[in-house]
C-alpha cells in the first residue's frame, strides 16, 4: 500500500533501487599489512615439544609457585650446536622458562609423583640470570620420563660436544706450539750460519801491514 505522506512519498521515489549502483566508493578506514612475527627460534630445530605445567620453588615463601601451564621444548641451534629449555604459556606466549641446558645439569623424579621431576637452572624468562629450582609436571607418566631422558641426553651429548673442543683447542695449541719451536729452530740455525759465515770472513781478512 502506497504512503499517503508526501515527504515519505518523495523519499521513496527518490530513494535508489536495491541494485542501483550509486557510483559512490568507499574506501577503507584502515589498512591492514602482514606483519612477520619472530619467537627467536627461527634458527632452531625442536628436539622435543610436550604440553605440562611448570613451577618453581619461592625461597622467600618456602613454597612451590606456579609459573604457567603450555608447551615445554628442547631447541638445538642449527649452528652453535647448543640446546636451551623454553616454556611458553598456551594462550599469552609468555616464556616462563628459558634457560640452556649444561653438561653439569641433571634431573630427577619429584618424590612421590611420578609425572613430576625438578631440577636446577640458572633461568633467563624474567631477563636475567636467576638461579631457580623447577618442577614440570606432566599430564602423563611416559611424558615425564621421555623429558627426563631427553634431558639426560642433551646434558650428555653437551659435555661430548665440549670434551671434542677441549680436544681440538689442545690440538690446535699443540700444533702451534710446534710451529712456534720450528720456526724457534729455524732462527737458531740462521744466527749460528750467520755467525759462522762471519768468523769465516773475519778469517780471511788480509793482515795490516
Amino acid at each position: 500500500m502506497a504512503s499517503t505522506d508526501p515527504e515519505h512519498r518523495e523519499e521513496e521515489e527518490n530513494a535508489p533501487a536495491e541494485d542501483e549502483d550509486t557510483g559512490a566508493q568507499v574506501a577503507p578506514i584502515v589498512k591492514l599489512e602482514e606483519v612477520a612475527i619472530t619467537t627467536g627460534e627461527e634458527d632452531e630445530e625442536a628436539i622435543l615439544d610436550l604440553k605440562a605445567k611448570l613451577y618453581r620453588f619461592d625461597k622467600d615463601g618456602n613454597q612451590w609457585k606456579e609459573r604457567g601451564a603450555g608447551t615445554v621444548k628442547f631447541l638445538k641451534h642449527k649452528v652453535s650446536g647448543k640446546v636451551r629449555l623454553v616454556m611458553r604459556q598456551s594462550k599469552t606466549l609468555k616464556i616462563c622458562a628459558n634457560h640452556l641446558v649444561l653438561p653439569n645439569m641433571s634431573v630427577q623424579e619429584h618424590a612421590g609423583n611420578e609425572k613430576s621431576c625438578v631440577w636446577h637452572a640458572s633461568d633467563y624468562a624474567d631477563g636475567e640470570l636467576k638461579d631457580e629450582l623447577f618442577c614440570i609436571r606432566f599430564a602423563s607418566v611416559e611424558n615425564c620420563k621421555t623429558f627426563m631422558e631427553t634431558f639426560q641426553e642433551v646434558a650428555e651429548s653437551q659435555k661430548k660436544q665440549e670434551e671434542s673442543k677441549d680436544a681440538s683447542e689442545t690440538a690446535g695449541l699443540i700444533e702451534k706450539l710446534n710451529v712456534e719451536e720450528k720456526k724457534s729452530e729455524e732462527k737458531e740455525s740462521e744466527i749460528e750460519h750467520k755467525k759462522e759465515h762471519a768468523d769465516k770472513k773475519a778469517g780471511e781478512a788480509p793482515a795490516s801491514a
